[in-house]
């Protein structure tokens, strides 16, 4: 599960300064009212700097919004299960054509830790949970794989993108039972790639991670 990151404008300095300055960035905060900054905590239908193919084929950066919409929810669909990209309306053609990545510093994930004696569902809904930061062992930065759509929104194209994510492994599998797919940096320019075939880089996905109690 993916539902918040964190992007830490020291490490990302230059992918957020490069989305900041695309086009794209002020007709989204004209057209979405929705602010650029595009770091520090990332939330749902918030702008994000996204590592994409642009309009030549050419690998770059743009401003995105976080959430695809559709009617058929009042809310944003933020995440999509990897097991089923490539079957699902929604995503199927951004599965085939519009892969992104984004680059965060690490993403969030709210759970308890068992304990000894273990707990039972009931008491694990009664103790407040913790809030964990995640990421990849060994990376400053942390390669979210994700699938991107364009959508009309007060007459304009509007970029939107979602995150892949995949059964969890250890240690988040202990808080929660998925988790964001994460890519290794080598495989980011094949990732997006559009006629690239996304199989193969979904088995190198990265699941050596760590996990800590976030502060503040």
């Amino acid at each position: 599960m993916c539902t918040w990151f964190y992007a830490d404008y020291k490490s990302l300095e230059k992918n957020i300064t490069r989305a900041q300055k695309s086009p794209l960035a002020n007709e989204i905060m004209l057209t979405m009212s929705r602010s650029t900054a595009m770091t520090g905590d990332i939330r749902p239908t918030d702008v994000a700097a996204v590592i994409a193919s642009g309009r030549s084929g050419n690998m770059g950066v743009f401003p995105m919004v976080w959430g695809f919409t559709t009617e058929a929810s009042s809310k944003p669909i933020i995440n999509c299960r990897i097991e089923t990209a490539d079957q699902k309306n929604l995503w199927q053609e951004s599965w085939h054509t519009r892969r992104c990545v984004i680059p965060a510093s690490w993403y969030y994930e709210w759970g308890v830790l068992p304990t000894d004696e273990g707990y039972n569902s009931r008491q694990q809904r009664d103790i407040k949970k913790t809030r964990f930061a995640i990421q990849p062992a060994g990376t400053e930065i942390t390669f979210l794989a994700g699938l991107y759509r364009y959508e009309e929104h007060n007459g304009k194209q509007v970029p939107m993108f979602s995150v892949i994510t995949r059964e969890a492994v250890e240690p988040v599998r202990s808080i929660h039972d998925r988790m964001p797919l994460m890519l290794k940096q080598e495989d980011v320019r094949e990732w997006v790639r559009p006629n690239a075939s996304p199989s193969g880089i979904v088995e190198r996905a990265l699941t050596d991670v760590i996990m800590e109690a976030a502060t503040g």
